[in-house]
């Protein structure tokens, strides 16, 4: 036996982050894709091979931001449908995702697992603390806002004293 779905606030808050935390990893990535790899040409996803896989590499990565991207919008068109989008519920979401994405991908790839740099021949230092400092600012801009829109919706779903 499966449970009813939910409708309330905390729902329509879960929802609406969801949608908006794909959107962020979609945009941010789909950035990250088009600025550094294809047009500045700074770096592939994946630079420890051949340039064929660094391209490869490029293509998958621009594929999962394309289904984010996708997942998220279709989420939106339902949350649209049944009257249910919250657009700072969204907001949070997306600057959460994208913050969390940038940050991953600037401590985790650049740094941890080396899967490739911002750019090469130059100085690091001031692309890494930029990088890394852009993607706190969403992340903790997106907590904040996150938690201030769960205790609007907790709000909501109390009980009206008797």
């Amino acid at each position: 036996m499966s449970a009813p779905p939910r409708t309330g606030p905390g729902a329509r808050h879960g929802r609406n982050l969801t949608a908006g935390v794909l959107l962020g990893l979609g945009t941010v990535a789909f950035i990250d894709e088009a600025v550094f790899h294809q047009l500045l040409h700074w770096h592939h996803f994946y630079d420890l091979g051949s340039s064929g896989l660094g391209l490869v590499s490029d293509g998958l990565f621009h594929a999962f931001s394309w289904f984010a991207t996708v997942a998220s919008l279709l989420m939106v068109a339902g949350l649209y449908r049944e009257r249910t989008f919250w657009g700072l519920a969204f907001a949070a979401g997306w600057l959460t995702g994208a913050g969390f994405f940038q940050l991953y991908d600037g401590l985790v790839q650049h740094k941890v697992l080396g899967l490739h740099q911002i750019r090469y021949g130059v100085d690091l230092l001031p692309y890494d603390v930029a990088w890394n400092a852009i993607a706190a600012v969403l992340l903790v801009a997106g907590l904040v806002l996150w938690t201030v829109t769960a205790r609007r919706a907790g709000r909501r779903t109390e009980p009206a004293p008797a």
